[in-house]
């Protein structure tokens, strides 16, 4: 009986373990980086109770803007059924819109830039195979001009090989994941500073829960943390003293990250000069 119900707690064991990090297909590899270090329900699925996965309608303000994150599922009078394949990708990494328009902040466009050719279709990928959600979002309204490009049409991005932890953990953290977009401290234009203030912290950050102050997380802010500690930190936003982090920090998404992309996003904020 007690051997039985080990073998249960096995399979069951072997059900759960990440079929997210299981990249067999575009669409396996593109759910895994939206629902982990992507996190883009964080922003577009509406923190209301019930709000539907991916259908927008979160509300940010800021000084120079009031936003709401669009509705990504393939509803076609709401969503981006109307998008090809190409259009999302350049969506995605020149935050160009079919028609020509930039697309604002705080969409991380200067981050998505890095994205690799594959694991943007691969998110857009599954995109096309989440349910339709007719949610209708108001357009957002800008207070400053946006610019006319957020740089050179990306034209072909090949990601860095995952044998290198550092160079992985980089690509992960400032291609993939919103790390170095939060936590750099702004400069005068107001946008992140990558140069001088790059995961310096100091980023006001406005949303549906109020304002959260971006922590340093160069290793003048996180070297009194051991991995073990980091890693329990950023999975779910409890530090050692038992203290939690504020939102918009997405640990719910960063659960579900395989140990080898968190151990290399690790390796490469311990790289980083310190600020």
């Amino acid at each position: 009986m007690q051997r039985d119900g080990i073998a249960a707690i096995a399979v069951c064991a072997t059900l759960a373990a990440p079929l997210l990090a299981r990249a067999e297909t575009p669409q396996e590899r593109g759910a895994y980086l939206v629902k982990s270090i992507a996190a883009c329900g964080n922003c577009h699925t509406d923190s209301a109770p019930g709000a539907a996965e991916l259908a927008g309608g979160m509300r940010f303000s800021e000084l120079a803007y009031t936003a709401r994150a669009a509705n990504l599922t393939p509803d076609p009078e709401n969503g981006v059924a109307g998008w090809t394949d190409d259009q999302l990708v350049r969506g995605l990494r020149d935050g160009k819109r079919p028609k020509g328009s930039t697309i604002g902040p705080p969409m991380p466009v200067t981050t998505y830039r890095s994205m690799s050719d594959d694991d943007a279709r691969a998110i857009v990928a599954y995109l096309r195979s989440i349910p339709p959600r007719p949610n209708h979002v108001p357009h957002s309204t800008y207070r400053l001009p946006l610019p006319e490009s957020w740089g050179p049409e990306v034209t072909t991005v090949a990601a860095p090989p995952d044998n290198d932890p550092v160079a992985y953990g980089r690509y992960l953290a400032s291609g993939l994941g919103q790390c170095m977009d939060c936590h750099s401290r702004r400069g005068e234009n107001g946008l992140p500073d990558f140069v001088n203030g790059l995961a310096a912290g100091g980023a006001e950050l406005r949303g549906p829960w109020g304002v959260s102050l971006a922590p340093n997380i160069t290793p003048n802010g996180i070297g009194y943390y051991s991995d073990d500690e980091l890693r329990k930190v950023i999975t779910t936003g409890v530090r050692p003293d038992g203290s939690k982090l504020n939102p918009p920090m997405p640990v719910a998404y960063y659960a579900n990250m395989t140990a080898k992309d968190l151990s290399a996003i690790i390796a490469f904020l311990r790289s980083l000069p310190k600020k």
